[in-house]
């Protein structure tokens, strides 16, 4: 049995303005080898509608696939191929933009005004970028939900836990991607296989994420100086990558944790990426560009 080391903890994650929306973005800033197979992760999160009503416009997305979950508020979606929807508190929907595709997202908040969800980009293996999109609209009844004797709750969006299996299906990087409640003052170990990259992204409470036997420093936003002590405390907004192991240990704080787990098998392709569209090369992404501007972008009617 080992546990993951640490690779580094990112405690603030930015905010950014993408289409109008005030937005987190835990990580896509164009170092893809440490997230592999995922691009990018934002976390949509606000209590002014000002800051997320303006949504995100017809847009276009080749060459990769996008889980959104939502936790609070809806969005309401649309796309090139005449499918409309709208997700609400507890639903996911995983799009696989394949070839390629036009689609606008449009979130509105609840009663009181507060959208919150999440939005997370898997990369296609070459094999796959021209694949034709399609659509997993999951409702929250759907997902599974398993709570341990000691408070545990997880939520099984994607793979397999604890004799339980997520609903979405057939996605590339054959992720595992979970929604995961610590109980205050408890100590867990999860299962990951050795074989995946992982991440750790803290939503709510807080708690410690500890590495193997040996403590080492950690790389955060305020430290990198490689010799610093070492770092383990996360809170809302935390970011943790994992080093490889077959397992992670997180002690919950005084009002518990709350954070997304995710981990998938690397691709391990070059990646060229500009904005939405993720290829291989430049040239691949050129040539989508090109199709844009002509009306050839969508293979798939």
């Amino acid at each position: 049995m080992s546990l993951r080391p640490i690779k580094q903890i990112i405690q603030t994650t930015p905010t950014i303005e993408g289409a109008g929306v005030k937005l987190q973005r835990a990580f896509g800033f164009g170092k893809t080898k440490d997230f592999d197979p995922f691009l990018l992760l934002d976390d949509f999160r606000n209590d002014n509608p000002g800051d997320y009503l303006a949504g995100f416009p017809w847009h276009p997305h080749r060459g990769i696939e996008t889980i959104t979950y939502v936790l609070a508020g809806s969005v309401e979606h649309g796309d090139s191929l005449g499918n409309k929807g709208k997700m609400t508190a507890g639903d996911v929907q995983w799009m696989t933009a394949g070839s390629g595709i036009l689609h606008q997202e449009m979130p509105k908040g609840d009663k009181q005004g507060r959208m919150h969800g999440f939005q997370l980009w898997a990369n296609l293996p070459s094999s796959l970028k021209m694949t034709d999109p399609r659509y997993q609209d999951i409702p929250a009844s759907a997902i599974p939900e398993v709570t341990d004797d000691d408070g545990t709750r997880i939520r099984i969006i994607c793979g397999e836990f604890w004799g339980k299996r997520g609903p979405v299906e057939g996605v590339a990087a054959d992720p595992n991607y979970l929604d995961v409640s610590v109980a205050p003052g408890q100590r867990k170990r999860l299962k990951i296989e050795t074989t995946r990259n992982a991440f750790a992204y803290v939503f709510a409470g807080s708690g410690t994420f500890r590495d193997s036997s040996e403590p080492r420093a950690v790389l955060t936003e305020q430290t990198v100086d490689p010799n610093a002590a070492p770092v383990y405390d996360v809170s809302n907004h935390s970011l943790v990558l994992f080093h490889r192991g077959d397992e992670i240990s997180v002690q919950a704080g005084d009002q518990g944790i709350r954070f997304l787990l995710v981990s998938g098998k690397p691709i391990e392709e070059p990646v060229a990426w500009y904005g939405p569209i993720v290829m291989n090369t430049q040239e691949q992404l050129r040539q989508a560009m090109a199709e844009l501007q002509t009306g050839a972008f969508i293979k798939h009617r």
